[in-house]
């Protein structure tokens, strides 16, 4: 519920009072409320409603405890109707509308640089945790937390006002919209941290408002690309994790267990915005998905095709993670040491010397090469450096298997 109901509340409150970090905070104290009061009371029977009244309320408090400026804006904001929050002077909102969506745009403002809208929106929409924000950008929870802080006051300095920009406006906000989207999946489907290896609700999440972005614009060809992308991975979700929720690697996943209807509607987008337009990083991420969704199995993967779209992906958006599957595509496609010689470069970033997944691949590239004692040191850091106990106990044993198999490694 409070998933669902958070992007309303906070919208209410940021077309109400327009102040970012004010409104989360008091979006928190109607979160603890709601934990300490609803056990005791049941659940309202408007959640919505009763969220605004508490957060507002609050607010109301923090603004007027900072100044007597402060205090009379807020006293005569208080006494002013707004029918984007309440039709009525009982403060009780409107709650027919979804207002997630519209805030993804509010958030991605021109005045903030691509990384900052990003960053910003996935913390005040999506509700990630500056940790989890941190993993996504590869630098450290505190760096995060000031370019929050930069973010939300460059929007202050602009004097942006939290409304909906007009339609003309909207296709420069996209591209930002569907990095958000995409990284709340990719948070979904594979955590960064924690006892779970998915989070099956954040990732329907991100699926849903990436569908309300291709309603709206669906001659977008990387929107398509991008609601496709995530059919596709989403797909092979119930086939990552065996039964006490452990991972299971791509290679020895139950494909019956593949979800089919998702698999033809994410090819079926696919085919529709391939050949239309320029191919962007969305589609091409979508038409790799699609190889391996229709690969009955993993034996029958096309890897050389795969290798051939990944060196097209590295030319249209290149990042290390996407180094990274490129490696394993090539090794695949053309032996362990050509993967290995494309993850060298990443070895000098301190970035991705600290990040578990390079070290993870590299260990699989050695194991494949025939290298077991450097292939255990890196499974080892790899287990060491992740947040993610599945991902840990999948390390280690692979790790443990290899020194069976070689006891000196």
């Amino acid at each position: 519920m409070w998933r669902r109901e958070a992007p309303h509340v906070r919208g209410a409150l940021l077309r109400r009072y327009g102040r970012p970090d004010a409104c989360d905070d008091a979006l928190q104290d109607a979160a603890e409320a709601a934990a300490a009061r609803w056990p005791l009371t049941g659940v309202p029977d408007d959640p919505r409603a009763w969220l605004i009244r508490v957060a507002s309320r609050r607010l109301i408090d923090r603004l007027r405890a900072d100044s007597a400026r402060v205090r009379r804006e807020t006293l005569d904001a208080a006494r002013q109707p707004d029918a984007g929050i309440a039709p009525a002077a009982d403060d009780t909102p409107a709650t027919g509308d979804d207002d997630t969506l519209r805030l993804l745009f509010l958030c991605c403002h021109p005045a903030l640089s691509r990384p900052s809208q990003v960053a910003l929106t996935l913390r005040a929409v999506a509700g990630l945790r500056t940790e989890q924000i941190a993993a996504a950008y590869l630098v450290p929870a505190r760096t995060m937390t000031q370019r929050l802080h930069r973010a939300r006051a460059t929007l202050r300095a602009a004097g942006a006002r939290f409304t909906m920009p007009p339609p003309h406006a909207l296709p420069e906000r996209v591209a930002a919209v569907l990095d958000v989207c995409h990284l709340v999946f990719s948070e979904g489907y594979a955590r960064t941290s924690g006892d779970q290896l998915l989070d099956v609700e954040l990732a329907e999440e991100a699926i849903r408002l990436t569908r309300q972005v291709h309603d709206a614009l669906p001659e977008h060809h990387e929107v398509t690309g991008a609601l496709a992308l995530m059919l596709l991975t989403h797909a092979r979700s119930p086939a990552r994790t065996d039964a006490a929720g452990d991972l299971v690697p791509l290679a020895d996943q139950d494909r019956s267990r593949w979800h089919g209807h998702l698999i033809d509607e994410g090819v079926t987008l696919l085919g529709h915005a391939l050949p239309r337009g320029p191919v962007g990083r969305y589609q091409l991420q979508a038409a790799i998905a699609a190889v391996h969704a229709e690969a009955p199995t993993f034996e029958a993967t096309d890897w050389l095709q795969i290798s051939v779209l990944y060196d097209m992906l590295s030319r249209v958006a290149l990042t290390p993670f996407v180094t990274l599957n490129q490696a394993v595509a090539v090794a695949m496609a053309h032996g362990p040491a050509l993967g290995l010689a494309l993850l060298d470069p990443l070895l000098a970033d301190p970035a991705m010397r600290r990040h578990h997944r390079l070290h993870a691949v590299r260990a699989h590239l050695l194991e494949l090469g025939g290298d077991p004692t450097a292939a255990a040191e890196h499974y080892r850091t790899a287990a060491a450096l992740t947040g993610s106990l599945p991902e840990q106990r999948y390390l280690n044993r692979r790790l443990a298997h290899l020194r069976r198999q070689h006891p000196g490694a």
